[in-house]
């Protein structure tokens, strides 16, 4: 979701090259799986890659301090939401690699990966595991 993060550029790709799925935090949320799903199943994309980046807003706050926010700026509750804030960069992308391969309706022959890109270098690093 963070505009400083621009995957076709990063990627070396052109339009129509790859189906991007964007989110806050880069989750592999129930939408994100189901758009998987289908991107494989009757589109044919046979290669997947998860990919959070560094200095991620995701990092800063916790699903009740959201919710205290939310409370205070809109009388609103949002106790129902999780909103899959994280502590960890490279094991949530880990986590996230694995709900893809562990999903039964995930082609086995798909490849998944999953990177950190630094925003303030550009690097995209492979995250093993």
């Amino acid at each position: 979701m963070d505009a400083r993060v621009h995957p076709e550029s990063l990627l070396g790709l052109d339009v129509g090259d790859a189906h991007v799925i964007r989110n806050a935090g880069g989750r592999v949320s129930d939408d994100a799986l189901r758009s998987l799903i289908i991107s494989s199943h009757l589109l044919g994309t046979k290669e997947y890659l998860v990919i959070h980046h560094t200095d991620c807003g995701m990092l800063t706050f916790s699903n009740d301090d959201l919710r205290n926010k939310l409370a205070n700026d809109t009388g609103a509750d949002a106790s129902d939401i999780d909103f899959l804030p994280f502590a960890d960069l490279e094991d949530s992308v880990r986590d996230y690699v694995q709900r893809i391969r562990q999903s039964p309706l995930i082609p086995d022959e798909i490849s998944v990966s999953g990177h950190v890109y630094n925003v303030n270098t550009g690097a995209l690093t492979a995250v093993e595991g």
